[in-house]
């Protein structure tokens, strides 16, 4: 006979034992956050922290033990970089090179989540199992070179295992063997003093920056912060690790100069307006989807970049003569006003075009910036919408949404121009005015634009090719010109500013040859180093890259095998979206996301469409993630 219950099944986990988790884990980041206001949320989407909100990832239908777990370590970790790291003071002493900044990031995150494992066994397996999973993710358990090796994340595991004692995770252990033997050789000792520093962030930081210079890194820390620095020593003022945001005079009277509060909140700003944009720090992501931005992530390096001359055989001569330098060093102020006033002139029929164009993509940026909602949250707004799971299990607990707003402040756009001697005349011209008007248009919907164009020094070779002469004229010696990179607008650059720069394309003897393939990796590097979400890369060319002293020394295609080499690298291995222009040349054989025109008249319009179609892309993204969620 049937008795009660026996046809009762197994079933997962219920939305009431989910909900009491979630309350517990909310708890105990407040509680080490040490601000009992902090907003903890889960969700789908990739775990992160800004501002006064924390996002953890949300626990499947049926999480084992090692899910729990790992939301747990992601809690913890969150919240004690809330509470030990002040942030002003690590953006003030942060390395300016890339390598350096990325070492100087993790090792920070892995003192902040050392304080909490010294101090509490829990904590420490939670953030073990965090890392375990993290670095499983990475899959950096199967590389088996130093270049595939994330250096920082190498010097970070061992920082961690001097401090807490606890063995690098196992996931982890083959990539940290690597480097294990160049770091202790380099900066053994550094990384046996930091431990007496745990608890004093800026002291720790400068010994973290004193084992850099050990690891041959002196020059990435930027001249600016060793001045800084030193002025600091002299001064010798403490600083709370509790009370960061007061900084402003300590007990012996001492206060900082106006310059250097100047600076300090230059930097916050630059910085962005959350924490965790610099917590992650990290700029390459190998999917927009993957399920890690938590602070001091972890992923494989980007060498693919840095290793590019010995996958398609591609070498640089000399770099000696190459110069990068901005519109205003090539002329003075007068011949700039002078160009300025000759571009506007012969654009006076063009700009109207133009300027129709970019109030029309300006008006669907703008429409786009609609609000949307964040649902199944634990305070805001009553979702109404919801309460029927209220009526049919009173167990169930109230859903609150709450409103917010498409963050377009988060994108950054490059427009990369050709500067050769084939765009001479109306393309040059067209191509001045759509990026002058584009940028004015994308800055006032809160969206940062940076202008770059690319030539060489001379015709024919210049001083490289002289040099190579002299050299004994050596087989195959790659790249044979002298590069010119110009600056015509920096991201940060406000158009007004920057606006009379545009008028030097109109230069007579500017434009000379062309080396895309380079162009392209200094344009990306300068993207990839931007604190903004979302990077954006447009170049414009009208043709094939060329270079006739390069060329008559090597293969016929060995410019545009590097250029394809460099496309195919930033298409596939970068979260750059690339997108190029075409001007009476067909760079869809190049580019995944191209267009070609045949007149430089059409050229407004194609950018604008390009753009917002890209915008557009995000748009609909952003709805149908919002869609899953709901």
């Amino acid at each position: 006979m049937a008795k009660p219950g026996d046809n009762v099944r197994d079933r997962p986990v219920k939305g009431g034992d989910a909900d009491a988790f979630k309350r517990a884990v909310t708890v105990c980041v407040r509680a080490l956050a040490g601000d009992g206001e902090l907003e903890v949320t889960f969700s789908k989407e990739r775990p992160g922290m800004a501002a006064e909100r924390v996002r953890l990832p949300e626990l499947p239908k049926k999480p084992s033990p090692q899910d729990v777990a790992v939301t747990r370590g992601l809690g913890d970790s969150m919240a004690l970089r809330r509470a030990r790291h002040d942030q002003r003071l690590h953006v003030r002493l942060a390395p300016e090179g890339q390598q350096a900044r990325a070492i100087f990031d993790a090792v920070e995150q892995a003192r902040v989540e050392a304080i909490g494992s010294r101090a509490m066994v829990g904590v420490a397996d939670n953030i073990g199992h965090m890392l375990e999973d993290r670095y499983a993710r990475a899959n950096l358990s199967a590389v088996t070179e130093r270049a595939d090796a994330p250096l920082e994340e190498a010097v970070a595991l061992m920082v961690r295992e001097r401090l807490t004692g606890r063995p690098v995770p196992t996931s982890a252990e083959q990539m940290v063997g690597l480097w294990r033997e160049w770091i202790e050789d380099k900066a053994g000792a550094d990384l046996d003093a930091l431990s007496g520093k745990l608890d004093d962030q800026q002291a720790f930081a400068r010994l973290v920056r004193d084992m850099l210079v050990s690891m041959d890194m002196a020059e990435e820390l930027g001249e600016d912060q060793r001045d800084e620095q030193s002025e600091d020593d002299e001064a010798d003022q403490p600083q709370g690790e509790e009370n960061s945001e007061d900084g402003g005079e300590d007990d012996q009277g001492s206060e900082p100069s106006q310059a250097e509060e100047a600076d300090t909140d230059a930097d916050d700003q630059e910085a962005g307006e959350s924490e965790a944009a610099a917590a992650a720090a990290d700029e390459f992501a190998e999917d927009e989807d993957a399920d890690a931005e938590t602070p001091g992530e972890a992923k494989r390096q980007d060498n693919s970049f840095a290793n590019l001359s010995k996958e398609i055989d591609y070498k640089v001569f000399t770099a000696a003569f190459d110069e990068t330098v901005g519109a205003e060093e090539l002329c003075d102020e007068e011949e700039l006003d002078r160009l300025r006033a000759f571009l506007d002139k012969q654009l006076a029929n063009l700009q109207g075009i133009v300027g129709r164009l970019a109030n029309r993509l300006q008006r669907r940026l703008m429409a786009q910036q609609n609000r949307s909602w964040d649902f199944d949250l634990e305070e805001g707004v009553l979702d109404t919408a919801r309460l029927v799971r209220v009526v049919i299990d009173p167990m169930q607990p109230l859903s609150f949404k709450w409103e917010r707003d498409t963050r377009f402040r988060d994108t950054v756009v490059t427009l990369l121009i050709d500067n050769s001697g084939s765009m001479r005349g109306r393309p040059i011209t067209v191509a001045a005015t759509c990026a002058d008007i584009l940028a004015r248009t994308l800055e006032r919907c809160g969206v940062s634009v940076e202008i770059l164009g690319f030539t060489t020094r001379a015709w024919k070779g210049g001083q490289s090719r002289e040099k190579w002469l002299k050299d004994g004229k050596p087989a195959s010696p790659g790249r044979l010109n002298d590069l010119r990179h110009i600056v015509y607008k920096s991201a940060d650059a406000p158009w007004r500013r920057a606006r009379r720069n545009l008028g030097l394309m109109m230069r007579e003897g500017l434009l000379k040859e062309n080396i895309d393939g380079e162009a392209l990796l200094w344009a990306h590097s300068r993207l990839v180093a931007r604190p903004e979400q979302r990077k954006i890369l447009m170049m414009i060319s009208d043709g094939a890259p060329v270079d006739d002293s390069t060329l008559s020394v090597n293969p016929g295609n060995y410019l545009e095998r590097h250029l394809r080499g460099v496309i195919e690298l930033i298409e596939t291995r970068s979260p750059v979206e690339l997108l190029a222009i075409g001007i009476g040349h067909d760079v869809t054989r190049y580019y995944r996301r191209a267009v070609t025109i045949v007149d430089a008249e059409e050229l407004a319009g194609a950018m604008t469409e390009q753009l917002a179609a890209l915008f557009g892309e995000e748009s609909r993204r952003d709805t149908r993630r919002a869609a899953g969620r709901r």
